[in-house]
């Protein structure tokens, strides 16, 4: 059975784009790549069809990560087949909350930054858009932290599956 987990942000071409191509390279690393499913989305549909921010992929190329990518907005009927709904900040765990169909679905919403222990209080990754590419490197920097944490937790999950 495929664990699914879908990174979110405002418009899916910075943020969310980038967690979602760092936790696919931490899931294929880890051997997971033929159990756990990763994608991105957004709140909003501003920029669906188009592709990642060219600072979101220049980073992550500078970074030794690769991957395609295309916008597309967050549908609330997702949430019957994915596991986790992960948002990159607080707006995006209220809006998405707010979309669950059940309060079971509502849970299965969490901030990325809750699986790094040393975010603190802290656990909104700040949209880069309107910055330079310091803050895309800022964002990595966030994304990657918090990412031993989550791939940690899915391990658990998933192992607790075939339990």
């Amino acid at each position: 059975m495929t664990y699914r987990v879908c990174f979110v942000c405002t418009g899916n071409i910075c943020r969310s784009p980038m967690a979602e191509i760092v936790f696919r390279a931490r899931v294929a690393e880890a051997g997971l790549g033929g159990v756990v499913q990763v994608d991105s989305a957004g709140t909003g549909g501003w920029h669906e069809g188009d592709g990642a921010d060219p600072r979101t992929v220049a980073v992550l190329e500078e970074n030794g990560y690769a991957g395609d990518h295309t916008a597309r907005q967050f549908q609330p009927s997702w949430f019957s087949r994915l596991d986790l709904v992960i948002a990159l900040d607080s707006g995006h765990l209220g809006a998405l909350r707010s979309l669950a169909p059940t309060e079971q679905d509502a849970q299965k919403v969490r901030l990325l930054r809750a699986y790094d222990p040393a975010a603190g209080d802290d656990l909104d990754v700040p949209d880069p858009y309107y910055g330079g590419v310091d803050g895309f490197e800022e964002c990595l920097e966030m994304v990657e932290a918090a990412s031993t944490g989550l791939l940690a937790a899915v391990r658990k999950d998933v192992e607790g599956r075939a339990a």
